[in-house]
Formats: structure tokens, sequence, C-alpha cells
């Protein structure tokens, strides 16, 4: 029973130090110099959302795994930031979870993003969002993860 205890005490805070490490630099912005809106910093118009629904353009990190901090995306460099899509070369860290996730390495996967199926921002008139985020993986994948991966974006 204290073996669990320790074990889930390590599981929670190996996930909250890499959601902190990946969260968007507005979750930890200064109110005192509000930044401009996300639709200001982009000509497009168009967001991406973050774990957290807090609207993101060009962010240098990105987490896939909201629940557990076990997958994100770091280096971010984007290339195209668009009306229809976005693209981006960076690295998907991937936590291997062995013996277990709190214990887990994490490994870098060079990837390219593309961000696309934008569609109108639920209860925000005027803002659009990217809904779909697609993966290519350009040299090795993760163990057992396709070549190519899409995620939805949930608003």
């Amino acid at each position: 029973m204290r073996s669990h205890k320790l074990k889930t005490a390590l599981l929670i805070g190996a996930g909250t130090a890499l959601a902190t490490a990946l969260a968007p630099a507005s979750a930890s912005a200064s109110a005192a110099s509000p930044a401009p809106s996300p639709a200001a910093q982009s000509r497009s118009g168009v967001i991406v959302l973050d774990c957290f629904a807090n609207p993101q353009v060009r962010p240098s990190t990105y987490l896939i795994a909201c629940g557990d901090g076990n997958n994100g995306l770091v280096s971010l460099h984007w290339s195209q930031w668009g009306p229809s899509s976005a693209v981006a070369r960076g690295l998907d860290m991937v936590n291997d979870c062995q013996p277990y996730c709190a214990a887990g390495k994490f490994h870098s996967y060079p990837v390219t993003v593309r961000l696309d199926r934008v569609q109108p921002w639920p209860g925000h008139p005027k803002q659009r969002d990217y809904t779909e985020m697609h993966l290519s993986y350009t040299a090795d994948t993760p163990p057992q993860t396709a070549r190519e991966v899409t995620y939805r974006i949930v608003d």
C-alpha cells in the first residue's frame, strides 16, 4: 500500500514538472505588463488552444498529454502560421515510462508539426482556432507510434 502511494506521488510530481516546463508563457506572464491578445499577435487571426484552453500563437512548446505530461512538443520553430494551416519543426519529448512513468526517461524525436482544420472558437465570435494537429516524425518514432499521427485539439 505504501509503495503504491509513493509511486502515485512520484507520477503526479513528474507530470506536474513536465506540465510546468511546457506551460505556455501566457500562463506565467506578469499582470503588470499585459501581453497583446493572441489575435493581435497573429496576422492570420488564428490561434491554437493549449491544455488550459489558453489561446496561443506560434508557441515554442506545446503539451500533448494534458493529463499526465508524458508527451509534449518543444523547440518549435514556425515557418508558417496562416489562415488555414500552420507548420513548425521541433522535437516530440516522450516519456518511455520504464519501469513506470514516474521513473521513466524522456526521449526526443524530431518532428514536423502541421495545424489545420480551422473552426470558429466557440464563445469567441470573430476568433478562429486550429482544431487538428498532425505530427510527421522525420527520423525515429516513439515505440509503437506510426510515422504520421493526428490529434484532435478540443475547443
